[in-house]
């Protein structure tokens, strides 16, 4: 999948020297060709009578290799280039984009993003940030790490992992494949409001599906690893390993009955809930009044025990970016503190809709970590499955069922049942429901089994009651 090079990366110092992207890095275009782009998109669009605007210049590229039973099954290269312009006529905005960069192109762009300017109705909170909170100073955060790989050697590694998977045991019957993928993007935007800055970026993922047993009691499961530098990554004979292991604990898998109990989210999971907070106190949903928790600034959104961080600066970091995508300048900050709700998602629109200063989350949320004042250093998967006792332990959820306006959540569900602290079945063919106000309120505990998800760090949640609808 195309990594979007509009995704925040790293960046310099306004004034250092500008990056020589390598060979190896597979770009076609250097900065300074980005920068004449959007200068002249942006001379254009003055010249046309422009109040205000702001450009970006992109591209991205990389390779995505994958394998099924020991075969190469697909090798593909994607790469993508745009000049994206919006234009201001006072209290009007149009927008346009293009992937031809030749003069006349660009100017044809302009124009059209004018045209749509100039026949859209007027919006009084529309507009480019206002100048005290736009990106002055660009810290360098380490997030781009091209890597080298040609198809064959990508190739070989999925192999590897996939081997891997097939090798653990011999109930491991089949597999979806494995696959490796590397991208890599970068781009520079500018508007009149003084901004200018532009950084590179990558991301590179290694994964495998295998399948445990046969007919009827089939099993499938799946596991990954994605870091910024390959390097990182983990070996693809453990991620194999481990997601063989993750299908054959899922053999014999049961209903239960329908039942009230305590429920443990696995990790990976619990960055949903995170996420769902996220978007309940996010801009477009607290001015549209379309969010369980409106009005929720300096209220208690979690027990007194829980803590949100969001860190933008953390090298290498996912969710990390110097400025936004308008160009405001992004902090670390408490986003939850004893469980009350100290600071909102905003961009420059949403805040000014709701009267308030944007927070520099135009295009989300940055790095944000979630802990309890609880958790201890030996609070493992162990500890929180005794901790949990007897209910429920989830470990994948299907469906998108969450209604944020009201917060009610329902989603299809698996993983094991859990009796005197210890798993006694795994579970299948089940529904967990509740209300998402109550879950975050309803949050036990958090283990010390943190896990990154994308740009959410958090370990295993126990939420105190749920209801889980079986046979």
């Amino acid at each position: 999948m195309t990594q979007k090079a509009s995704s925040r990366a790293s960046g310099a110092k306004r004034g250092a020297s500008r990056p020589s992207h390598p060979p190896e890095s597979g770009f076609s275009y250097h900065r300074d060709f980005f920068e004449d782009l959007v200068d002249t998109a942006l001379g254009h669009a003055k010249k046309l009578g422009a109040t205000d605007a702001a450009a970006e210049a992109s591209e991205g590229c990389g390779l995505s290799v994958s394998v099924r039973k020991g075969e190469l099954e697909n090798v593909e290269r994607n790469r993508d280039k745009s000049l994206g312009i919006t234009v201001y006529i006072g209290k009007k905005r149009g927008n346009a984009a293009t992937s031809d960069f030749s003069k006349a192109a660009i100017e044809q762009t302009v124009k059209a993003a004018y045209d749509i300017a100039r026949f859209t109705a007027e919006d009084e909170t529309s507009g480019l940030p206002d100048e005290r909170d736009i990106a002055r100073v660009h810290p360098e955060l380490d997030l781009f790490h091209p890597w080298a790989i040609d198809s064959e050697q990508a190739a070989q590694l999925a192999l590897q992992c996939e081997a891997a998977a097939l090798g653990t045991s011999r109930l491991i019957t089949n597999s979806e494949g494995a696959g490796v993928s590397a991208q890599q993007s970068h781009f520079f935007s500018a508007h009149t409001k003084g901004f200018r800055g532009g950084y590179a970026s990558s991301r590179h993922s290694i994964s495998v599906a295998p399948i445990a047993g046969k007919g009827d009691q089939m099993q499938r499961d799946a596991w990954y690893s994605s870091m910024r530098d390959a390097r990182e990554l983990a070996r693809p004979e453990a991620v194999g390993r481990y997601a063989a292991e993750r299908a054959l604990a899922r053999l014999k898998s049961r209903k239960i009955p329908t039942t009230q109990c305590p429920v443990l989210f696995e990790s990976p999971l619990a960055a949903g809930l995170l996420g769902g907070f996220v978007q309940a106190v996010s801009g477009g949903a607290l001015y549209r009044k379309s969010t369980f928790l409106a009005d929720s600034l300096g209220k208690s959104a979690f027990p007194k025990h829980i803590d949100v961080a969001e860190d933008p600066h953390l090298r290498k970091g996912k969710g990390s970016a110097p400025f936004d995508e308008e160009g405001v300048k992004t902090q670390a900050r408490k986003v939850v503190a004893g469980g009350r709700v100290e600071g909102y998602f905003l961009s420059t629109y949403s805040a000014r809709k709701l009267g308030m200063r944007t927070t520099g989350n135009a295009g989300g949320s940055h790095n944000l970590i979630l802990t309890s004042r609880h958790t201890r250093p030996g609070d493992d998967l162990d500890a929180m499955l005794r901790k949990l006792g007897r209910g429920l332990f989830v470990t994948e959820l299907m469906g998108q069922g969450v209604n944020y306006v009201t917060g009610d959540y329902s989603r299809g569900a698996s993983g094991f049942w859990v009796e005197n602290g210890r798993i006694a079945f795994p579970v299948e063919e089940i529904t967990i429901a509740g209300n998402l106000k109550d879950m975050l309120m309803g949050i036990e505990a958090v283990g010390a089994d943190a896990y990154n998800y994308g740009a959410k760090t958090v370990g295993s949640i126990l939420v105190n009651r749920m209801k889980v609808a079986g046979s």
